[in-house]
């Protein structure tokens, strides 16, 4: 039997998007300029921010199930829609899409394994991996690899994951790592400096009562390939013995 809370949420519609998320980002689109977007800042608020709140609780309900130690407060999944300028040869002022990331605990302020999603007016896409480590976590995951490269190459190859999603080909170095071995079994798998897997969507995908199990089933095939590579950035420092 569902308890009272669980009740409300089963009775409640699957959270997704109106029409006028789509409209609004093909908007912002064509009018990317702090005047445009200001005179329509509610648009934004009510038809993309509201809802990507609401669906990110959701989803918080459903890593309970299989990815526990990735929920987040809803607010800190929500990417800024402000774009970092101060270094940027594009100066626009915002990005044309609305994301979320669900970082595992403890790695929100790098770049540990986790569970993305955004809608664009001409996509959504819905991604889970590492993207962009930092240095000493890139070198951890290696190492991790290099000493479980069967686990790896059979999560890779997980049949489910593939249907539902593409490996992200990312950047790949040309020779061994500094460090690694050139002959090491492992070494296709460790010329990455990143790990992910990718499903690009129509963007009508964001407007149905659906959106919600879209996302979910994709990061529930994906969950144990994020569970891989977190695992040596996740381990507690040992105390030291003296």
């Amino acid at each position: 039997m569902l308890s009272p809370s669980r009740m409300y949420h089963h009775l409640m519609p699957a959270p997704h998007y109106t029409p006028e998320a789509l409209k609004f980002l093909r908007g912002l689109k064509r009018n990317n300029d702090r005047e445009w977007f200001n005179a329509r800042k509610p648009t934004y608020e009510r038809e993309l921010k509201a809802p990507s709140l609401a669906l990110s609780a959701a989803v918080n309900e459903s890593l309970l199930r299989f990815a526990p130690h990735n929920i987040q407060p809803p607010p800190k999944t929500l990417f800024r829609i402000y774009r970092d300028t101060r270094f940027a040869a594009d100066k626009r002022p915002y990005k044309t899409h609305q994301g979320l990331w669900w970082a595992r605990e403890g790695l929100e302020k790098t770049s540990g394994g986790g569970f993305y999603f955004h809608i664009a007016a001409d996509e959504v896409v819905i991604a889970a991996g590492v993207f962009m480590p930092i240095r000493e976590q890139l070198l951890a995951i290696r190492r991790h690899i290099v000493e479980h490269p069967a686990e790896f190459r059979r999560l890779l190859a997980a049949k489910k994951l593939r249907s539902l999603m593409d490996e992200v080909p990312g950047q790949k170095l040309t020779r061994a790592p500094k460090g690694f071995h050139p002959e090491d079994p492992a070494l296709d798998l460790i010329l990455n400096r990143e790990w992910g897997f990718l499903s690009k969507l129509p963007a009508t995908t964001a407007t149905q009562p659906t959106l919600l199990k879209e996302i979910v089933k994709r990061f529930e095939a994906a969950a144990p390939f994020v569970d891989f590579l977190n695992a040596p950035l996740a381990k507690k420092p040992r105390k030291p013995l003296f």
